[in-house]
């Protein structure tokens, strides 16, 4: 019974792939057509229709990597992330190997708070992501401190541009250092505009506001989003060989389903029973499963006027849309002229606090770094919110409370943070606190959140 379910579901399964196949061949317009739509829509800015358009691009040549690209640029200038997350991935999948496709797919993981994946596809792709782009997007996922390196050692190489200056500051605003942060936005905003510029970064510095962070950058705007269509999943258009082993399965199923032959009969007969269990062509249980991953831009992609698909050449890259080959470029006026590398000295690398591998941090010595827990709208609430703090994370026992108040965009906010931490025992702590589903982000208590208005009020923690 269990082998005839089993095989029920693998005929259920190949048939309405193949059904699938058929339909999107049968009833959709030439790939080739609606994909050329797709890209003039968007170049008019008309993202719905190029939305339509690459839908029907990717159903008439599922298994096109740049269609399917082209379709996670629609998704993401419509501001549906999660779709747009959902057709990158695909398309890398698929063999899609160019840099900024590895960085809007980042991007897209990062504004629905998957860190990890947009981690993964940095680092598998990082060398073919320009770095100036890679340095801001580690740290917009949470990779703040080597996204810093990367920049700082990027701009030491030689590649001082408004952009890698500018996504050096805002990375490290990311990390908390917000005096660094100042410094080299000076380098390129004018004065009368800094302290907007900083003051915009700080009112999306919260942990949980990762995609407001990455809709600012981009100058998009978010909306709900029930994700790709189901039927457009990559998963329902397998390929060849794919099909070809389930057939094989079925096979086996049937030969092992097939009664033996009785120790009555005679020996010839036995013979013709093995010889006529044997599948048809043997071959096709061998095919292999990847084969189709081999195939390239070059093999799947014709244009339409082409009558013979093997002798039609690449169609030419087209140009990349406005937020794509540029995603984390920070905008800054190109009347400021960019001072010289050479006039000016390298940012200094900030140096790690010492410690013995393997310690713990010392409370006595590591007391250079603040984790802001939390801000509210009165001191009264924050001061009860610390005491919830400390007994949901009894890691905070015999630390002091530092609250602070701020102004931000004109409302008036009161933070929580915990003080008496080093670098790493306060990334630790937010790692503790991101893991219980709570927000929190370290800073260095010598360069705290811009917005402050009064001095910290710190309590002791033997007061509380």
């Amino acid at each position: 019974m269990a082998r005839s379910n089993q095989k029920a579901r693998l005929v259920l399964s190949a048939a309405v792939a193949s059904l699938a196949l058929a339909s999107c061949t049968s009833s959709a317009p030439p790939a080739q057509v609606s994909f050329t739509k797709a890209q003039g829509a968007l170049e008019k800015g008309k993202v719905d229709k190029a939305i339509t358009y690459a839908e029907a691009a990717v159903l008439a040549s599922p298994r096109d990597p740049e269609y399917r690209a082209t379709l996670g640029t629609a998704y993401l200038e419509a501001g549906r992330f999660e779709s747009a997350a959902t057709a990158f991935g695909e398309a890398m999948e698929l063999g899609d190997i160019r840099g900024r496709t590895a960085l809007t797919f980042a991007l897209t993981k990062v504004a629905i708070g998957d860190n990890r994946a947009a981690v993964q596809a940095l680092q598998a792709r990082q060398s073919s992501v320009s770095r100036a782009d890679l340095g801001l997007a580690l740290a917009l996922a949470g990779e703040a401190d080597r996204g810093v390196e990367i920049l700082i050692d990027t701009i030491r190489e030689g590649n001082a541009s408004p952009k890698a200056r500018q996504n050096l500051a805002y990375a490290y605003a990311l990390a908390g250092n917000w005096r660094a942060a100042r410094v080299m936005a000076a380098e390129d905003v004018p004065v009368d505009q800094l302290d907007a510029r900083l003051s915009d970064w700080a009112a999306s510095a919260r942990p949980e506001d990762y995609m407001l962070r990455v809709s600012n950058l981009l100058g998009l705007k978010p909306v709900r989003d029930g994700g790709q269509p189901q039927h457009l999943a990559l998963a329902n258009f397998p390929t060849q060989p794919a099909l070809a082993a389930e057939a094989a399965q079925l096979a086996e199923l049937d030969v092992e389903k097939a009664p033996s032959a009785s120790p009555a009969q005679p020996r010839e007969s036995e013979s013709m029973s093995f010889a006529n269990s044997q599948p048809e062509d043997a071959s096709v249980s061998a095919a292999p499963a990847v084969l189709a991953r081999s195939t390239t831009l070059a093999q799947v992609v014709v244009p339409a006027t082409t009558p013979s698909p093997v002798a039609a050449p690449a169609p030419a890259q087209p140009p990349a849309p406005r937020f794509v080959s540029n995603a984390v470029v920070q905008n800054v006026p190109v009347s400021v002229p960019a001072p010289s590398v050479a006039a000016r000295p390298a940012p200094k690398r900030a140096s790690a606090p010492t410690r013995n591998a393997g310690s713990a941090p010392s409370r006595a010595v590591a007391d250079t770094h603040h984790v802001q827990l939390g801000a509210f709208n009165s001191r009264q609430v924050a001061e009860q919110k610390w005491g919830e703090f400390q007994r949901r994370y009894p890691s905070l026992k015999g630390h002091d409370v530092v609250i602070t108040e701020a102004e931000v965009n004109g409302r008036t906010f009161f933070r929580v943070a915990a003080a008496g931490f080093g670098s790493r025992s306060a990334r630790s702590l937010c790692g503790t606190v991101k893991a219980s589903g709570g927000g929190c982000f370290a800073y260095a208590k010598s360069s705290p959140p811009a917005g402050a208005v009064k001095r910290d009020v710190r309590v002791a923690a033997r007061t509380r």
